[in-house]
C-alpha cells in the first residue's frame, strides 16, 4: 500500500517551551523533521500548570506540525498527569474521526494510563492506527513517591505495555527490562536513542552574561565541580554532597537544580553542607546557552541518577565537560562506557575518585573529553536518531 502522509500525534510532553527530557526529545524530533513531506505531527502541550507553555493560542504551528494546547485542572494534584494524557488521546483520536484519517500513530510518552489503555487502544485500532509508549525509566522506582503512588505506577506500565503495539526503549538496559519483566505479553520492542547537541556554547570566554553568573556564584573557570538534576532522592545528592565533603578538594561544588525547601532541610540536618564554603546550591540556570557555558568549564561533572533510561544531562555534559563521575549503574555505563569515570554507594568511593581526578594532568583531562564528545557523535547525534524515528513511522 501506498502511503501517502503519516499522522504521528505525541502525548506526554509538557510542550515545547519546557526544559525536560520529553520537551527537548519532542522540540528536536520536530526541527529535524521540519517540512517533511510524509510525516505530519500533531503535538499535545500543556495549556496551565507546571510546565505549561507560554503565549494565548489553543491551537498553533511548530515546525510543521499541529499543536494543540489541553487545558488541565490543577485541583487533581498529581493526577493532572493522567488527565491531560487521556485528554490528549480523547482529542487525537477525534482529530482523526473528523478527518477521516487511518494509520495514525499515537507516540505516548512515560507509563501513566496504563488502566485506561485496553479502552484506548481498542479506539485507535478502529481506525487503523497503532500505539506506541516510549517508558521512559523505573518511574515507579522514583523515591518522591508516596508507596501507593508507586503500585500504582507499576501497575500502569505493565497494562501499558500489555496493550500497545510497539515499545519504543531509549536505554538497552530498558528494552531488556521490558522484554524479561514483561516478555508473557511478548512485546514488540525497538531500541532508539536519545540525543545530544555537540555544537559549543555561543557565549565566548569574556562574554558579560557567562562572567556576572560566575561573580555572582562566587565561582571560577575549571575550579567547580558540578551537578545539574532534579533535586530528588533518586539522584543521589545526599552520597554526592558527603563525598565531597569528605575529600580534599580545593575546588567548589556548584549544584544547578530545582527548588526543594523540605528535601534541603533534610539534607542540612544530615550532612550540615553549610557549613561547608565549597558546597554551593545556586539555583537553576533556564538560559540553555548559559548552561552549556557552565558545563563546558567546568573541571568535573558528578552524575548520580540511579533511576531511568539514557539521562538527557548526561548525553549534555559528555558533549562538553571533559570529566564525567558517574553513579555506578548500568544505564550510566551504556551511554559513557570508557568515557566515564565511576563510582559507586560505598563510603570513600567518590572522594576518592575526586581526589583521584584532580591529579590527572592536562592531557589526561584532554583524553576523556575527546572520549566522551566522539562517544555522543557515535550514538547520540539528533540527525541519525530522527532518521531512525522516520524509519519507524514510515515502515
Amino acid at each position: 500500500m501506498f502511503l501517502k502522509e503519516r499522522h504521528v500525534f505525541i502525548i506526554g510532553s509538557k510542550g515545547l517551551g519546557s526544559y525536560g527530557g520529553y520537551e527537548t526529545f519532542v522540540k528536536q524530533l520536530l526541527d529535524q523533521h521540519a517540512g517533511h513531506k510524509k510525516i505530519q505531527y500533531h503535538v499535545a502541550c500543556k495549556e496551565n500548570g507546571d510546565g505549561a507553555m507560554e503565549g494565548s493560542r489553543i491551537r498553533f504551528k511548530y515546525r510543521g506540525a499541529n499543536c494543540y494546547k489541553i487545558r488541565v485542572p490543577e485541583k487533581l494534584g498529581p493526577a493532572q498527569a493522567i488527565y491531560y494524557d487521556l485528554a490528549a488521546l480523547d482529542y487525537g483520536i477525534d482529530y482523526c474521526k473528523q478527518h477521516e484519517i487511518e494509520g495514525a500513530i499515537f507516540y505516548i510518552l512515560a507509563c501513566r494510563i496504563g488502566p485506561f489503555m485496553k479502552k484506548y487502544a481498542r479506539q485507535v485500532h478502529r481506525l487503523g492506527g497503532q500505539v506506541f509508549i516510549n517508558p521512559d525509566g523505573h518511574e515507579w522506582r522514583r523515591g518522591k513517591w508516596p508507596w501507593l503512588v508507586r503500585k500504582y505506577w507499576q501497575v500502569s506500565e505493565r497494562l501499558m505495555v500489555k496493550n500497545c503495539d510497539q515499545v519504543i526503549c531509549d536505554s538497552i538496559a530498558i528494552e531488556r527490562y521490558i522484554l524479561k519483566n514483561y516478555g508473557k505479553y511478548r512485546p514488540e520492542t525497538a531500541f532508539i536513542a536519545y540525543g545530544s547537541q555537540l555544537a559549543a556554547s555561543p557565549l565566548g570566554d569574556s562574554d558579560r552574561l557567562f562572567n556576572n553568573w560566575l561573580k555572582e556564584k562566587k565561582l571560577r573557570t575549571g575550579q567547580y565541580h558540578l551537578i545539574v538534576g532534579r533535586f530528588v532522592p533518586e539522584n543521589n545528592f545526599e552520597t554526592m554532597i558527603r563525598e565531597f565533603m569528605a575529600s580534599k578538594s580545593r575546588k567548589d561544588l556548584a549544584i544547578i537544580t530545582t527548588a526543594n525547601d523540605r528535601f534541603l532541610a533534610k539534607l542540612e540536618e544530615k550532612l550540615h553542607f553549610k557549613r561547608d564554603p565549597r558546597i554551593k546550591f545556586v539555583g537553576t540556570v533556564y538560559d540553555q546557552d548559559l548552561l552549556r557555558k557552565i558545563r563546558e568549564n567546568a573541571y568535573a561533572y558528578l552524575h548520580g541518577h540511579s533511576v531511568g533510561g539514557t539521562n538527557p544531562s548526561l548525553l549534555e555534559s559528555l558533549s562538553s565537560t571533559k570529566l564525567n563521575l558517574l553513579y555506578d549503574v548500568a544505564f550510566n555505563q551504556e551511554v559513557a562506557r570508557q568515557a566515564g569515570l565511576y563510582w559507586s554507594k560505598e563510603p570513600g568511593s567518590l572522594r576518592r575518585l575526586i581526589e583521584k581526578v584532580e591529579g590527572f594532568s592536562q592531557q589526561a583531562v584532554e583524553d576523556f573529553g575527546q572520549a566522551a564528545r566522539r562517544r555522543v557523535a557515535h550514538a547520540y547525534s539528533w540527525p541519525a536518531i530522527a532518521g531512525e524515528y522516520e524509519e519507524l513511522w514510515l515502515k
